[in-house]
């Protein structure tokens, strides 16, 4: 599903180069569950912006699901974005104003589908917030605004969910909540599961643990 093959990723600012990614390779099957970890740093959320097509390597190839997608356009990206990959955040990045229904709506608006609104609610039902539809974030505790921000990932029926530091927010419990949800969603509809966590009890629970140090792949 994800193959990535000696990437590297320099930013320039100025005269200045910062190295962020030295020649990363990695592989992740399709329905794999795999936590990305490493310390502040270490190039993890560079390595997740990459994978997420949210930004392109220096050098080096990625393919998702068997395309090359290192060297596409802009437009490209975000069109292999919508239709491969759901993305979940610490910080969840619902819009204050709008019900929850509303936010997990949002990938799906401007494309103009007609069934949205159906969709948008299963997807809620299948993270438990089937009556918490028509509830704003502000109304929602951290946990709920999370599975929220998990229904919206899902609207695209993406082959991939990336999540950075998806509990990093929350309490013990609910990021068990959280926890149960993704590997509920990687069991029973085989999403594959990237997830970048500083958490070693998150990286116990994966499949497989890649760390990262200094912008390299080190031995787990």
């Amino acid at each position: 599903m994800i193959d990535v093959q000696d990437i590297a990723k320099v930013y320039r600012m100025g005269t200045v180069e910062v190295t962020a990614l030295r020649g990363v390779s990695l592989h992740v099957e399709a329905g794999e569950v795999v936590a990305i970890m490493g310390p502040s740093g270490s190039g993890k959320s560079t390595l997740m912006n990459i994978l997420g097509c949210l930004d392109s390597p220096t050098s080096g190839a990625y393919h998702l699901d068997g395309r090359e997608v290192s060297r596409l356009s802009r437009n490209q990206l975000a069109e292999v974005r919508n239709r491969k990959l759901g993305f979940v955040f610490q910080t969840y990045n619902l819009l204050a104003r709008m019900t929850a229904i509303e936010n997990v709506e949002l990938p799906m608006v401007y494309g103009g589908t007609p069934d949205r609104r159906v969709r948008a609610m299963a997807a809620l039902e299948a993270v438990g917030l089937g009556s918490r539809a028509r509830h704003r974030p502000t109304e929602m505790s951290g946990g709920e605004q999370q599975r929220v921000a998990i229904a919206r990932a899902l609207m695209n029926e993406p082959a991939v969910i990336l999540a950075d530091e998806p509990t990093g927010n929350l309490d013990s419990k609910s990021g068990e909540d959280i926890l149960r949800i993704f590997q509920s969603l990687n069991r029973e509809r085989g999403i594959t599961l990237v997830m970048v966590t500083h958490d070693p009890g998150i990286g116990a629970r994966a499949g497989r643990t890649i760390r990262l140090k200094d912008g390299m792949v080190v031995p787990a």
